[in-house]
């Protein structure tokens, strides 16, 4: 776990992609939303607003961040689409962009355990936090820059990024045990709210 003060902030992953359908590693391909992800980004954006709303938070008074990629852009725009107020402009942060597969990126995961037993979601242990993909980064690495985020996070916030990254929030904010992370599937269609060294989870009735 982190010594860094993280303000509270709700997370949201972005929506499904066809890749993530079919279990591909994706990783820092931009590759966009499917017509389910862009109804789980709409769904998203209506629960955040209600959130807020219970909270009493002003929206505009919130900080916005997202990956640049173009899954992540998207719903976030979605998102923001929902709120009838201004809003401040979005934050646009490399460090928030996923975690980089190299040449793993495009095969299934299936494919890959089987050919080079490489362990996918379910079947890792604690060691997999420092594997290495060729031309790919670690999770630790991705560790690094949003702990270099997380100094520059002043203010609470809405964030939207991606899966890996959701893993590793856990583990630094939460203090989630590194294995238990590596093996849990991050949902799509959620928001997630970070709070006080905790994180709770909060789902729409699904309408895709």
């Amino acid at each position: 776990m982190s010594l860094v003060q993280w303000p509270d902030f709700y997370f949201a992953r972005h929506g499904e992609t066809d890749w993530n359908a079919e279990r591909r590693y994706q990783g820092s391909r931009d590759i966009p939303l499917n017509e389910r992800g862009r109804k789980q980004a709409d769904s998203n954006g209506h629960l955040l607003k209600f959130l807020l709303e219970e909270e009493g938070v002003d929206p505009a008074s919130l900080t916005w961040h997202a990956s640049p990629l173009s899954r992540a852009r998207e719903t976030m725009e979605r998102m923001r689409a929902a709120f009838d107020v201004p809003l401040p402009e979005v934050n646009y942060d490399q460090r928030l962009v996923e975690i980089s597969f190299g040449n793993l990126e495009g095969r299934l995961h299936a494919e890959i355990s089987r050919e080079m037993a490489v362990a996918a979601p379910g079947e890792r242990d604690a060691h997999y936090w420092h594997f290495r993909p060729e031309q790919g980064e670690t999770y630790d690495d991705v560790a690094e820059r949003l702990l270099d985020f997380a100094e520059s996070l002043t203010h609470n916030a809405i964030i939207v990024a991606h899966g890996g990254v959701m893993r590793v929030l856990r583990h630094l904010v939460e203090g989630a045990d590194r294995a238990e992370v590596l093996n849990w599937e991050p949902p799509q269609g959620v928001i997630a709210h970070f709070t006080q060294g905790g994180m709770r989870l909060h789902a729409a009735k699904k309408t895709w």
